[in-house]
């Protein structure tokens, strides 16, 4: 880890919203070759983003997650595409910290409380939003952001569920993070720009660490 990185300790249990609050961004990472989970870890805890999104899209997350959660301890690393409680269990046998997913349903909710495993799932409608409260979870995906009404959305979801918190993931980009980031109801984003194929095919781990700095240094007024 870069020295010059100083991360705030994180409660021995952590929530959502801690996972939320730690960067401006959560990296949406797929990764397609277990060698190059540690290096990239390794790179994004360099430039300041240490919540680490692994989705379980391809064979190797789960082996990725567990290398991760194995050789970099300041990394907190979390598995994201969560469909079913056999996927939340899985993760957090790997060593996942936290979990991630596309869309809420009670099986996936109730499955990461039994497991102690912080859940930010994700919603695109209002009443979605309505059942995730009604199984406690106030602190929420919106995705896909762009495709689901974007910023605008997010304002008018402000008045009716004022106190729900929200990682748009889903189009976003450096070009439009900013927008999200600040609204009042969101707390951070998600997005796939720190973890570029071309980057992580070419091990180019400096340029990656150039991103993450850049994503952790965004505003975020209303934090």
């Amino acid at each position: 880890m870069n020295p010059d990185t100083v991360y705030r300790p994180l409660p021995a249990t952590f929530t959502a919203r801690d996972v939320m609050r730690d960067a401006p961004v959560i990296p949406v990472i797929v990764v397609h070759d277990v060698a190059h989970a540690v290096p990239m870890a390794r790179a994004l805890v360099a430039g300041g983003i240490r919540m680490l999104e692994v989705t379980l899209r391809t064979p190797v997350a789960l082996e990725a997650i567990r290398a991760i959660a194995q050789e970099v301890p300041e990394a907190v690393v979390g598995a994201g595409t969560v469909r079913s409680a056999a996927d939340a269990k899985a993760a957090a046998q790997a060593g996942a910290r936290f979990a991630v997913s596309p869309g809420f349903t009670v099986s996936v909710g109730r499955a990461c409380r039994d497991l102690g495993l912080p859940l930010l799932p994700g919603v695109a409608t209002g009443s979605e939003i309505m059942m995730a409260q009604d199984e406690g979870y106030d602190a929420l995906k919106f995705f896909p952001a762009m495709q689901a009404g974007g910023a605008a959305m997010l304002k008018a979801w402000a008045g009716p569920f004022a106190e729900v918190s929200f990682c748009p993931t889903g189009g976003v980009s450096p070009a439009n993070a900013q927008e999200f980031l600040a609204l009042p109801n969101v707390a951070c984003v998600g997005g796939s720009w720190l973890t570029p194929a071309d980057a992580v095919a070419a091990g180019a781990w400096d340029h990656i660490t150039r991103l993450a700095r850049a994503a952790a240094g965004l505003a975020r007024p209303g934090t």
